[in-house]
């Protein structure tokens, strides 16, 4: 009777071994892409071509940087199981937004970088979870605006704002950065004309006063004057944006209606709309080698893994028919 218990006991260690297969690595000792360092607890996944999030980072893990890959978007639970981290970078992607919520496990996390990436806007609440951050870096972005309260971080003592493209700010944005010691805010189209921009350069010189780096980095879009110096009677006018709705206007559809088919004027249809509308996907979407060969590797061990684990059962019902 020894036999069916042997080849029971092959049966759970295959099974154990093709779960583990099927999950994937992260670690290159393992099989992975990234680079990991079981002393620091740190996690390189950078320059690698990456698409996604790997599955399977050491939940241990302190630091993790995922710098200049093609990640374009963040999985809800991208960092689930993550809570130790105190560092995660994400500079040089392509990311152009951001799930609410993905950052709510990383209690403990100190420095965000999010620097080079083309994000236009944020999530409201998108940091309130981390209440121990204290370096955070938008720099190099897209932003065209902040949403209310989402700067209710009162860790803070490093924000990296500059190189975007915000005009402005909400009232009462900067009231909780009680503890901010360097505001980089440079290179913004800050629009001094309406008076929408007068809770900032208060703001901004009252902090003067109070010894805080970086305040005088906001100039002015026109006439390059340092927001902080602006004055009620500059900023007198109401503040109007422009709709960025773009809805064909009713009088070309009415044209075109009316219009025979020769007189129909050919409209302009930018290329990254027209491939948009045809579904069509760059290549960095495809899957990059790395990811090719752990593909490959892992189809290869389920199929070993499979006929294994076959005939082992068939090994067992032979000794229970003798039996």
């Amino acid at each position: 009777m020894m036999g069916p218990v042997l080849a029971a006991c092959l049966l759970i260690i295959l099974s154990t071994a093709w779960i583990s297969q099927a999950n994937g690595a992260t670690c290159k000792k393992d099989g992975g892409v990234c680079t990991c360092n079981d002393q620091t607890k740190n996690v390189d996944c950078s320059n690698i071509k990456l698409t996604a999030i790997p599955s399977n980072i050491p939940t241990d893990t302190d630091r993790l940087v995922l710098n200049y890959n093609k990640l374009r978007e963040l999985e809800p639970t991208a960092f689930h199981g993550l809570s130790k981290l105190t560092l995660l970078s994400l500079q040089g992607n392509k990311l152009q937004t951001l799930p609410a919520g993905v950052f709510d496990q990383l209690v403990e996390l100190d420095r965000l970088e999010l620097s080079r990436n083309q994000l236009k806007s944020l999530p409201q609440g998108i940091f309130d979870k981390l209440t121990k951050i204290t370096n955070l870096d938008l720099s190099e972005n897209k932003l065209q605006r902040l949403p209310n309260g989402v700067l209710i971080v009162t860790s803070l003592n490093d924000l990296r704002l500059h190189n975007n493209q915000l005009k402005r700010v909400p009232e009462g944005a900067f009231d909780f950065l009680e503890k901010l010691k360097m505001l980089q805010l440079q290179s913004n189209p800050w629009d001094c004309t309406c008076n929408d921009i007068l809770y900032m350069a208060k703001w901004l010189k009252k902090k003067q006063d109070e010894g805080l780096g970086g305040v005088d980095t906001a100039g002015c879009e026109e006439g390059g004057k340092a927001v902080l110096e602006i004055t009620e009677e500059e900023a007198a006018e109401d503040c109007v944006y422009p709709n960025t709705t773009t809805a064909i206007p009713t009088t070309i559809i009415t044209t075109l209606a009316s219009s025979n088919d020769d007189d129909i004027p050919e409209l302009p249809v930018p290329q990254e709309n027209f491939q948009k509308f045809l579904g069509y996907q760059e290549p960095d979407h495809l899957p990059t080698q790395p990811q090719c060969l752990m593909s490959i590797s892992g189809y290869l061990g389920l199929m070993m893994s499979l006929v294994l684990t076959s005939a082992a059962i068939l090994y067992v019902i032979h000794f229970l028919k003798k039996a």
